[in-house]
């Protein structure tokens, strides 16, 4: 399942105001649970975003903000839960799909590759004049989690050297082979 569809909030964005449109939404518990389950986090206790939605070009739209998570995650050293806090900031394009780039017909009807001067992605696409801010906050939260969290002050110990033994399993294996010959 995708977090579109676990967190959706589409906005109509054919007459925005031309100063923008300032939103904020939050997850409610539900969607908080199935979110934690997609991104396989022990618990997400609050999710909200506030965006500003503003005119961009012909039929664009741009939307910047933040986006606020309160989750538990899991540390990679010690295997306990940690709470975290995550504010991932947020500066997106959307455009009609007419408008996204891609292959272009040209005078003769002729397809040619569309290069981007700029280096800003593409724009994503304003499906059926609406963006879903839920599904975007959903990805930026995503984009933002540590791949690799660790919990304030656990540190990696490497296992301790046995006494009087070996200390890795290969060394053992060398010493059986020197003791049969």
């Amino acid at each position: 399942m995708t977090s579109e569809a676990l967190f959706s909030r589409p906005v109509r964005v054919e007459a925005l105001p031309k100063d923008g449109l300032a939103q904020t939404i939050e997850a409610n518990a539900a969607e908080r649970a199935a979110l934690a389950e997609l991104n396989r986090l022990p618990a997400i206790a609050k999710l909200t975003a506030t965006f500003t939605l503003r005119p961009a070009g012909r039929a664009g739209v741009r939307v910047s903000g933040v986006v606020h998570v309160e989750l538990t995650q899991t540390c990679v050293v010690s295997l306990e839960p940690f709470a975290a806090t995550l504010d991932e900031p947020v500066d997106v394009r959307f455009a009609p799909s007419a408008e996204r780039g891609g292959a272009r017909r040209g005078a003769s009807g002729a397809s040619a590759e569309t290069i981007l001067i700029d280096a800003e992605d593409a724009p994503d696409p304003i499906v059926d004049g609406r963006i879903d801010l839920g599904a975007l906050a959903a990805e930026f939260m995503a984009l933002g989690l540590d791949p690799y969290p660790r919990k304030p002050g656990a540190a990696f110990a490497p296992p301790a050297e046995e006494v009087g033994g070996a200390s890795s399993p290969l060394q053992a294996l060398a010493g059986a082979a020197t003791k049969k010959s």
